[in-house]
């Protein structure tokens, strides 16, 4: 069975900044040229959300190329947010201001999300250089070597393959996927879809498309991971502030509460017994308004995490007006290498009055 209209399963929340598209960088340019982005600044600073960072490749298709930049990009980005006079301060400094009286001079805060290896790679020595500091969430599976990054397993059947074909909501369905544009739109619909399923059911489907193509998942998770000696690098550093992003980076909003409260106090235990430090940050694993509820923030609250991050876009407002438990970051569109835009983002002039909208509670 085909399925002839992929675009209409699109992912919510795949790209994170305030509009998406044309449209958003119109927008952002226009805040910019237009001085609105220092007029009309909004809150005390901003945290921008990265994964990974490694040098451009040259495949035609890559659809997370969005979450991806290169490392001469976080070179140029570093250097113009000081001269923008921001300061950049790790993730105890933005729980403090943010519950204090603004002060004069606003702040950026570095994040890296699914703990890539390319973070000991290509990101560390920018920001070392740089003397940055920044907060690397970890899910602590896969140092373990046995997370499943699944929708790299996805990305690399449909690189590889002009026809697929899976068992899908009890039948089996099939794709051409010649073009690469049918291979952009299958991607979507697929992550969305996996990414609406519970970890068991997640699981077999990532598996069985594995199997019937040949991926070794298990094989590319690990080489796309950092392992406990990635970290134990990290962790030396005084710059680095290490945080976690539960056991196996599930969907929070997918599971029973008992496994939730499980996945999220297990992860931060698990990462003090291997960091041998207290662990305060957390992440909500992919972060986006779908993927976890309020009741997640009054776990990660009750596990004794001080702060966790969203992936909902939205600056930081002073004197406790922006909850520690739902902050919002700004995730960075890797396919769009203009630094005035990240300059009117980081104002919070494009972003609604109010602060960034929160998940159900339900």
């Amino acid at each position: 069975m085909a399925c002839p209209k992929f675009a209409a399963f699109a992912l919510k929340g795949e790209n994170l900044s305030p509009d998406n598209g044309f449209l958003s960088e119109l927008k952002l340019e226009l805040a910019y040229f237009s001085g609105r982005a220092w007029l009309k600044q909004r809150g005390i600073g901003a945290i921008l959300r990265f994964e990974r960072v490694r040098p451009p490749r040259t495949e035609r298709f890559q659809p997370l190329k969005s979450r991806e930049i290169t490392p001469d990009f976080l070179d140029r980005a570093l250097g113009a947010v000081r001269r923008w006079g921001y300061d950049i301060v790790p993730m105890n400094e933005v729980c403090r201001r943010a519950v204090t009286l603004a002060g004069r001079r606003r702040f950026v805060c570095l994040t890296f999300d699914g703990g890539y290896k390319d973070l000991v790679r290509w990101a560390h020595p920018v920001l070392a250089r740089h003397d940055a500091p920044f907060t690397a969430y970890l899910p602590t599976a896969f140092p373990d070597g046995v997370g499943e990054a699944w929708w790299l397993g996805l990305e690399q059947i449909i690189a590889r393959e002009s026809r697929l074909s899976l068992f899908m909501d009890r039948q089996e369905r099939r794709f051409e996927i010649a073009g690469v544009a049918e291979k952009h739109q299958l991607y979507r619909f697929l992550f969305r879809w996996m990414h609406s399923l519970p970890p068991p059911d997640l699981s077999d489907a990532i598996r069985d498309l594995c199997a019937r193509y040949v991926v070794d998942l298990a094989a590319l998770s690990r080489e796309a991971s950092l392992d406990w000696s990635d970290v134990a690098k990290l962790a030396a550093d005084p710059l680095v502030t290490l945080g976690c992003a539960t056991v196996n980076y599930p969907v929070l909003s997918n599971l029973k509460d008992a496994a939730a409260l499980r996945e999220i106090a297990m992860g931060k235990a698990v990462a003090e017994t291997a960091f041998r430090r207290e662990v305060l940050h957390f992440a909500y694993p992919f972060g986006d308004g779908a993927s976890w509820r309020r009741k997640h923030a009054v776990m990660a609250k009750d596990a004794g995490f001080v702060s966790a991050v969203t992936a909902i876009s939205g600056v930081v407002e002073a004197e406790g007006r922006t909850n520690l438990h739902e902050l919002p970051r700004i995730a960075w569109d890797g396919r769009q290498p203009s630094l005035r835009l990240m300059r009117a983002l980081l104002s919070g002039s494009t972003f609604p009055a109010g602060g960034p909208a929160t998940p159900r509670d339900a």
